[in-house]
């Protein structure tokens, strides 16, 4: 009998290893498996590889990693957030890479990896010193700059609602990138708000199939990084 749930956030994160490429679906708050990282934190894992939106916030989740030195390399759309210091600190005594990448481009470079595809053409960074030394060609007298697929050993994930089979349900813009991860990871991973039955989640509500899914644990009371902020939090 397929039952991809595990019982805490420690038994899911199991398995990471050191230099790991990870992705973390999340836009800002929404959508951040802040639990699943919190585990990963704690497994002790480093000289990672993280693919995310932003480069953390406050002292807690990817900040409280970067923090510790756990990340060596960011690969993100807006290393600038709100309260982004730590990444910044980081960054400026040369502590930690940065990639930026076109948010728009950085979803699709893994939606290519899920899909099977190893690179292609777009118009977004053509003539910016985001496209040095990448291939530029002309379509239709218009130039475009080759991106290659972008995949992750894991991706770490939050979702709404699975049953056992790993199907997911997302809670509205806590969806943004987390079907394309789940899709982009050798193994991917999911917090959820709750399981349900096997049949309850209507197949047309289902966002993430269960075969792009390894393991789910469920977190009734996740971690919510605004408030873990606002408390002065620091993780650990």
């Amino acid at each position: 009998m397929i039952d991809k749930r595990v019982s805490s956030a420690e038994e899911a994160v199991r398995g990471i290893a050191d230099g790991a490429t990870v992705l973390l679906s999340g836009f800002g708050e929404a959508g951040s498996p802040t639990d699943l990282i919190h585990a990963m934190f704690d497994l002790g894992v480093r000289d990672l590889t993280v693919v995310s939106n932003n480069a953390g916030n406050g002292h807690v989740g990817l900040a409280a990693l970067i923090e510790a030195g756990r990340v060596r390399r960011m690969v993100c759309s807006f290393p600038r957030s709100s309260d982004a210091g730590v990444f910044i600190a980081a960054y400026r005594r040369g502590a930690i890479e940065l990639d930026v990448v076109p948010q728009g481009t950085l979803a699709e470079r893994m939606r290519a990896a899920g899909a099977g595809i190893p690179a292609f053409f777009t118009p977004t960074s053509v003539g910016t010193p985001l496209a040095k030394d990448k291939e530029v060609r002309e379509f239709n007298g218009r130039s475009y700059v080759i991106e290659h697929a972008l995949s992750g050993d894991v991706a770490l994930v939050k979702a709404d609602q699975a049953d056992r089979f790993g199907n997911l349900t997302y809670h509205r813009a806590a969806r943004n990138f987390g079907p394309i991860m789940c899709m982009a990871a050798r193994t991917t991973i999911v917090q959820v708000r709750e399981f349900v039955t096997a049949g309850d989640i209507d197949p047309e509500r289902v966002v993430s199939p269960g075969i792009f899914v390894d393991r789910v644990v469920e977190i009734a009371d996740a971690a919510h990084e605004s408030e873990l902020i606002a408390s002065g939090a620091r993780y650990p």
